[in-house]
Order: structure tokens, then C-alpha cells, then sequence
């Protein structure tokens, strides 16, 4: 009798025994050999994070920012990265700048985008020499001194500025409009850096938003239309004229810069296809075509570890997903990391 409750004892302490976790990352007192997420959280909930993956034994940490500064980062992060010594973390619901100790990933300060009692709502971070620039949904460029951390100045431009880029001694802005829904604006805004002011505005598309710089110094831009009769669509715009001299064809959702080329993702899709900005071809070859992915929420390539990170927002409510590829495109591994993640930084 006493023997067969000992079985049933132990059968119950096996069936009851966990799923197997990766252990949690010990917070670093200096940040090598990992992955800096950030995730952007829900609108209003106040639930932005930054995940640390830790190398060595895939230990992943998602109360990072919280642990190293005793409070939480904000609603709605939207933009992250590192500039020298200093981290950039683009809070835009909360309208703050998060900048961090690039090395321990200590708070240094915190910037306020107020203008009097209203919120500028920052998007996106680019940088030129000792400057700083963010795109304000308020209609302007915010400039600030990289040393002192101030703001030194603010550059007019199109409806609700979303990203921005630097190319040719110029940063291109594109110009949403996406509160003025359906009256998008269409335009990316040309900004000399020598003199800080708006030089041009090009027409490409309604609704434009991500764009970026390829190896020759051209930039694309995806205007995402009105997301109904008007797809979303590719421009490139050739940056010594300042034209756009080119509208493509093909299905895009979103882009990376990878090498020579683009990573292009199509609407309601997890194929990742690739786009050879010298050719220029719309003809696109696929690259990523059986994805442990259940919602392609952005990509990243790092010429560093020579990885491609796409990011899993799975339903946007559940955490989400790091999903590491080789650069042939093969499967590697993925970290869980929190709500929406979307943009990282590598560190060797």
C-alpha cells in the first residue's frame, strides 16, 4: 500500500513538473555581448520596456530600464538608439527622451517634449555632428545639442513628421499627416544641416513614414496611403537633384537596409523578400519565406554580428518576439521579449 502511494506520489510530481524557461538576465554593470530591445508597449497603457538578451546564455531580462533606474520608461516607445556614448530612447505618447549611459545603460536624463502644456509627441531620432533630431507630431524638427542636452532650436516642416534620415549633408523628413486622416500630407521636407532650414519639400506619396539611406546615398521612402484603394507604395528620391525619380510597383509594408539591398515585408505577410537597390529591379527575391512568425512587426539587419532580427508582435496585446536569422535567411533562434518590440541595438 505504502508502496503503490509512493508511486502515484511521484507520477504526480513528474506531471506537475514545469515547461523548461530560459533563465531571466541578470542586470550587467556594463552592457557587451547582447541585445538591447525596445518594446513599445500599448497606447496609454504605460507599458514601454527595454529588454536585455545576454549572449552568452540567451538570458533575457525585460524589466531592464526599470531595474537600472527605479521607474518605468513610459507610454509608447517609438525610437531607439545609440550615438557615441549615450543611448536615445524616443518616448512619444509620454513625450520624453529617455538618454542612457551607453555603456551601463543609467539613466543620464530625461528630456521633457512639452511645448508649454502641449505634448510635441516625438516619433523618430536621427543625428549629424554634435546634433540631435526629432521629429515632432506638432509639425517640427527639434535640434539639441548632443553635450549639453538641450534643446537649441526647432525646424518647421510638413503635417506630423514620422521618420527622418540623413544623406548628402541634408536629413529628409517624411511628412505624415496622419492626424489630418483622410487629409494626409505627401511631402518629405529637405533640411540643409549647414543651415538648419527647411530647403525643399518632394512630393512622393500620401501618408509617407518609414524611409532610409542606401550605401550610394539615395533614399526610399514608403508612403502607406489610406490604407484602403491607395496601397502603400516605394519612392526613391535621388538626393543630389532632391527629386523623386522613381514610384515602384510592388506590394510593401515595410523596409530595412541590408547590405546592397533592401528587406522588403508585404502587407498580411511574413514572406520577407529581398530588393537590389543597384539594379533597382521590381522584380523581388525571396528571402524569409517560413518564419517562426506570427506578426511581422519590423526588421533589422546588423552588419555587427551579421544577423537579421525580425520582431513578433504576435497578437499586439501578448508579448512579442526577438527572431534571430542568418544572413542566408535561415532560422536561427528567438528571445521573448515584451509588448511590441520594435527596434534594437547590437552590442558586441
Amino acid at each position: 500500500m505504502k508502496f503503490s502511494i509512493l508511486i502515484l506520489c511521484l507520477l504526480l510530481i513528474v506531471g506537475c513538473k514545469k515547461e523548461t524557461t530560459k533563465p531571466t538576465a541578470e542586470i550587467p554593470t556594463s552592457l557587451k555581448s547582447g541585445l538591447l530591445v525596445l518594446n513599445e508597449g500599448m497606447f496609454q497603457f504605460n507599458n514601454a520596456k527595454l529588454s536585455w538578451m545576454n549572449n552568452a546564455d540567451q538570458s533575457v531580462n525585460n524589466d531592464f530600464f526599470e531595474q537600472k533606474n527605479n521607474r518605468s520608461l513610459g507610454d509608447t516607445g517609438n525610437d531607439l538608439k545609440r550615438y557615441g556614448g549615450k543611448i536615445y530612447v524616443v518616448v512619444s505618447t509620454s513625450s520624453t527622451i529617455e538618454i542612457l549611459n551607453a555603456t551601463n545603460g543609467n539613466s543620464i536624463k530625461q528630456i521633457s517634449m512639452m511645448n508649454g502644456s502641449t505634448p510635441k509627441q516625438p516619433r523618430s531620432i536621427a543625428f549629424y555632428g554634435s546634433s540631435a533630431f526629432v521629429t515632432c507630431y506638432d509639425g517640427f524638427v527639434d535640434v539639441f545639442d548632443t553635450t549639453n542636452l538641450t534643446i537649441t532650436m526647432r525646424i518647421p516642416v510638413g503635417q506630423n513628421p514620422e521618420d527622418l534620415v540623413v544623406s548628402n549633408n541634408k536629413l529628409y523628413v517624411s511628412n505624415s499627416g496622419g492626424l489630418n486622416f483622410p487629409n494626409v500630407d505627401s511631402t518629405v521636407s529637405v533640411i540643409n544641416l549647414n543651415t538648419l532650414q527647411e530647403i525643399k519639400r518632394i512630393t512622393v506619396g500620401p501618408n509617407p513614414g518609414a524611409i532610409v539611406c542606401d550605401a550610394e546615398g539615395d533614399i526610399y521612402v514608403i508612403s502607406r496611403g489610406n490604407y484602403a484603394a491607395i496601397p502603400a507604395q516605394l519612392h526613391r528620391i535621388e538626393t543630389f537633384s532632391d527629386t523623386k525619380t522613381h514610384d515602384f510597383t510592388f506590394a510593401i509594408q515595410s523596409m530595412a537596409i541590408f547590405q546592397d539591398k533592401l528587406l522588403i515585408s508585404e502587407p498580411n505577410s511574413i514572406v520577407i523578400k529581398t530588393f537590389n537597390t543597384l539594379t533597382e529591379s521590381n522584380n523581388l527575391i525571396n528571402f524569409i519565406t517560413n518564419a517562426p512568425i506570427t506578426t511581422l512587426y519590423g526588421m533589422y539587419f546588423s552588419s555587427i554580428t551579421n544577423k537579421v532580427y525580425c520582431f513578433d508582435a504576435v497578437n499586439y496585446s501578448s508579448t512579442g518576439y526577438v527572431v534571430q536569422f542568418s544572413v542566408s535567411g535561415n532560422y536561427e533562434k528567438k528571445y521573448h521579449v515584451g509588448l511590441n518590440p520594435s527596434k534594437l541595438i547590437v552590442y558586441e
